[in-house]
Parts: C-alpha cells; sequence; structure tokens
C-alpha cells in the first residue's frame, strides 16, 4: 500500500515506510552471492567519516556538451570481485531525454551549468558522507526530491521549477512509480534527471533484512521506475532511504555502476510544521556552507508549497543551480523486470476494441 496523504517519511534508524515484507525467490537474485569484504575501517554514517564504497574512478563532472564517448559493451566492475558469473548489463539505448523548455520569464533562477556524470565504478556525491568529488563551486547548489511521484505535491513542484526555469533531481520509491506512472513521465519530459529510491523505502540497514532483499529493494526499484516511464531507463542514480548506507550495498551499487547520493543540505521537511520552516531551514544552512546539494521531499506538501520561496530566496542570495545528467542509462537487470511485472499489481490498458468502449449517443 502507499502512504496516506500527508503522512511524513521517517529518518529513524529500521524505520521503514512501507511494509517491508517482500520476499524474493532465490531463483530470482543473481547468481552467487556479494562475500567481497570492505577494504579499511569499517565505515559508519557519520559526517566526519569515510565510506567503504567503491573506489572513486570517475572523473569530476564535465559539461554535457562535450562530446560523448561510445557507451561500454559492459561496464566493469569497482572494488572487489563480482558474483561468480555476475554480467553487467550494457547501458540501453534509447532515445534522448526531452529537453528542458526554453525560459521565457526574465530574472528567473534557470539553471547557471549542467554536468554529465560518468557513473562507472558507483562515485559519492555529498559530503555528508562522500568526500572524494568536490565539484560544484562556491554559491552553486543542486536540487534533489525523494519519496515521489505523489498527486498534487510532485505537480505543485514542477510548476514552482517550471517557474523559475530550474531543475532538480527526483528519487522515486518504486511503488509509488507505479501508482503514479503518469506523474513519473510529465518529471521525465520536463527534463528533469529521475533516479531510484529503492522498491519500497526500506531502510537497507535493518538487519532482518537478508543480502538478497537488499538487492531486490534497489534493483525492484530501478525496474519499477523503468516500468513507469513505459520502458525508458532512468539514470543510474540512486540514494538509501534515510541516508543508511549499508557498505556491502555501497560495493554492490559499484559493481553495477550507480552513482550514491547523499547530501550537503538536509531541508528536514518531513518534519517542518509549516512550509515558511523548510525555507528557513535551508538558507540557514546554505549560508554557512555556500553550496551543496539539497534534500527534499516531492511528497511532502509543505516543500511543494514552500519551494517557490526557497527557489526566489536562492535567486536573491546569488545562489545558482547546476543540472546533473548522467552519461549513460541505468541498465535494469531483466530477472527483477519480469519480477516487477509477475508481483506487482500495475495498471492495466485495455485490449478490448474501441467501439466496445466508446459508443456515439448522439451528433
Amino acid at each position: 500500500m502507499g502512504f496516506a496523504a500527508g503522512e511524513k517519511p521517517r529518518r529513524d534508524n529500521g524505520a521503514n515506510l512501507e511494509d517491508n515484507t517482500m520476499r524474493v525467490a532465490a531463483g530470482l537474485i543473481l547468481a552467487g552471492a556479494m562475500s567481497v569484504a570492505m577494504t579499511g575501517a569499517a565505515w559508519s554514517q557519520t559526517p566526519a567519516a569515510k565510506p567503504a564504497a567503491a573506489t572513486q574512478v570517475a572523473p569530476a563532472a564535465t559539461p554535457v556538451a562535450s562530446a560523448p564517448a561510445t557507451a561500454p559493451a559492459a561496464a566493469a566492475p569497482a572494488t572487489g570481485a563480482a558474483p561468480a558469473g555476475f554480467v553487467n548489463p550494457p547501458p540501453p539505448k534509447q532515445p534522448p531525454q526531452p529537453a528542458r523548455a526554453a525560459c521565457n520569464t526574465p530574472g528567473a533562477l534557470g539553471v547557471a551549468r549542467t554536468v554529465e556524470i560518468d557513473t562507472t565504478g558507483g562515485p559519492g556525491f555529498g559530503f555528508e558522507h562522500f568526500k572524494e568529488l568536490d565539484f560544484l563551486r562556491d554559491k552553486e547548489v543542486v536540487l534533489t526530491f525523494d519519496d515521489g511521484p505523489w498527486p498534487r505535491n510532485t505537480p505543485a513542484v514542477l510548476k514552482a521549477l517550471a517557474d523559475e526555469c530550474t531543475t532538480g533531481i527526483f528519487f522515486s520509491i518504486g511503488k509509488h512509480a507505479t501508482y503514479e506512472p503518469e506523474i513519473l513521465k510529465q518529471v521525465y519530459a520536463a527534463g528533469h534527471t529521475v533516479g531510484a529510491h529503492t522498491w519500497s523505502h526500506a531502510n537497507l540497514n535493518n538487519k532482518k533484512l537478508t543480502e538478497a532483499q537488499r538487492k531486490e529493494e534497489i534493483e525492484k526499484g530501478f525496474s519499477a521506475v523503468r516500468w513507469a516511464l513505459g520502458g525508458i531507463s532512468p539514470s543510474p542514480f540512486f540514494r538509501f532511504p534515510a541516508l543508511q548506507h549499508p557498505p556491502e550495498m555501497v560495493t554492490y551499487l559499484g559493481n553495477r555502476n550507480v552513482a550514491i547520493f547523499s547530501c550537503d543540505i538536509d531541508s528536514f521537511d518531513f518534519k517542518a510544521s509549516k512550509p515558511e520552516k523548510v525555507v528557513e531551514t535551508v538558507m540557514k544552512k546554505l549560508d554557512t556552507k555556500g553550496k551543496g546539494i539539497i534534500l527534499m521531499h516531492d511528497f511532502q506538501k509543505h516543500t511543494a508549497e514552500a519551494l517557490p520561496e526557497l527557489l526566489k530566496r536562492l535567486k536573491a542570495g546569488g545562489y545558482k543551480v547546476v543540472a546533473m545528467r548522467a552519461k549513460f542509462p541505468a541498465s535494469t537487470l531483466p530477472e527483477y523486470d519480469q519480477e516487477l511485472l509477475k508481483d506487482a499489481k500495475l495498471p492495466t490498458v485495455s485490449q478490448r476494441p474501441v467501439n466496445s468502449v466508446v459508443t456515439t449517443v448522439s451528433e
């Protein structure tokens, strides 16, 4: 079941937004088990800690306008050995994403620059957990939104972004994508970047989850987003629910060539009692840090209400928005694509002929 309207996502350890009772059959998981130990000290989720993540082999982001490179025939693993027999599918070939609409609003916030991310090896972004790739310049921000798509709130966020001719990254929950595929299509059609945020918003640090269930949360989430986009693969961008990063899943995403997003500025919009508090929290932290990846939730009503004023404050404060695009789309795994279609109660399209559905009663 989905979230009730107005329900606030939790970020405390072990709390899931969805009832995480899904189990995956043994034949549906990847062959073998990931048993790679993370090198060095155990990685913890504290701002000062360094992640035991896949080696950051991706270069600093480069302008999207640079000459495109040929997609690799097969993705290379990062640190550690991939499971026996595992073959990372090559990035799918698909039409380019629609461009953002031309800006006809004088003085709008806009987009200062667009960067392209090579996700090979699973680079990490957001200084709360990842320190290696400091690509933002002073006064630059990246707008990110978790937990959508959701009726009313996501469209309101899209309108606020459109009014200021700017953009963001939307980390969609797989289940929500299957509930509201048309809204997610609107996000993509408007030129925003779409990533994934697990299938059910399960906290992957939950000790009750098996490694297979953690992988299913990740992979089924990407498969669901791809389904909701009509077979178009999203970007290989992922954010862990509650920013809880199990080290073995960080390694797994590195092997899958999926970039991991933490944040620099947490809006704590899920705790806010009014939209003004969201604006105040973000601007206060930005004035201290000077730049960063901002974490918000298009699932939240207060975020949708706060965004128009927040964008105006960003503009007045001299902040500039950076758009992040992936060099290649995500490659989903066929077994999870099939599992999604088999298990999920997805909306279906009527196969009846037109004349049995639509009848002219008067002219």
